[in-house]
């Protein structure tokens, strides 16, 4: 994976180097959620995407081109942090152009089963989530959390991705995570977790999930002001989330 500068007010979008395939960045293009967050486009996809998309949230980051020579960027560490590391060697530099913004204007709600996933309006940008596993490694867990890129380098980008043992075969047998190991995932068997040496937090589970929501968010293609608010929400309803903010212009403002 390489990542280059873009033009001014470009966007983010991925480059499949190997298929000659551009996608955009947008939750328009998300064609499959089910082991992670999946852009599609002509043949071609780029997947589990969240962990790199919340580093570009955390870091300011709005436009950007990143190269690919196969379907899913490094996972590196598991976390947002690696990836800020990353850039921040790279550094960051200002274009022209004004940042645009999106203003939750009223409440928008998904749900599947038990599980739901909704935006309401806030001056600030505000992640809540709550997660409830049948894994006593996990359990209960909530958090709240009003982003700020400082906030978030410090209590959401080191949290790890996290998966259950009994989940491998089927990702490797898709071509995915094979960069996925006991030291950089936090793996779970049954009710135990087989390398508790990784933990960075007690509550590193439910801090991973805002992590991801706010991946996923990103693809809305500007910073959402408003309170995003899971109760065991997956990949899946926060894309379906967006194109329902989306699919009536009441719900928001856009700021450009």
């Amino acid at each position: 994976m390489t990542l280059r500068p873009a033009e001014p007010m470009a966007g983010v979008t991925f480059y499949r180097l190997d298929l000659d395939v551009e996608i955009p960045a947008s939750f328009a293009w998300v064609g499959d959620t089910r082991l992670g967050t999946f852009l599609m486009r002509d043949g071609a996809q780029v997947g589990v995407i969240e962990h790199l998309m919340a580093a570009l949230s955390g870091t300011g980051i709005d436009d950007l081109c990143i190269e690919l020579d196969g379907p899913e960027p490094p996972i590196l560490d598991g976390d947002a942090l690696s990836y800020m590391a990353l850039i921040d060697t790279a550094g960051l530099c200002e274009q022209e152009g004004r940042r645009g913004a999106i203003h939750v204007r009223r409440p928008v709600e998904v749900r599947s089963g038990e599980a739901r996933a909704s935006l309401s309006p806030h001056k600030e940008r505000v992640f809540a989530f709550e997660i409830d596993f049948a894994s006593r490694v996990i359990g209960q867990q909530r958090y709240s959390f009003t982003f700020t890129e400082e906030g978030f380098r410090e209590e959401i980008a080191p949290a790890r991705t996290f998966g259950f043992l009994s989940d491998l075969d089927t990702l490797l047998k898709m071509g995915l995570s094979r960069g996925a190991s006991l030291s950089n995932t936090l793996a779970i068997d049954g009710d135990r977790l087989a390398n508790p040496q990784l933990l960075r937090f007690a509550d590193e589970f439910v801090r991973h999930k805002i992590l991801d929501a706010i991946g996923d968010l990103a693809l809305a293609g500007a910073p959402i002001y408003g309170r995003f608010e899971g109760v065991r929400s997956s990949h899946a309803l926060n894309n379906q989330l967006l194109r329902a903010l989306f699919a009536d212009p009441e719900n928001f403002t856009r700021e450009d």
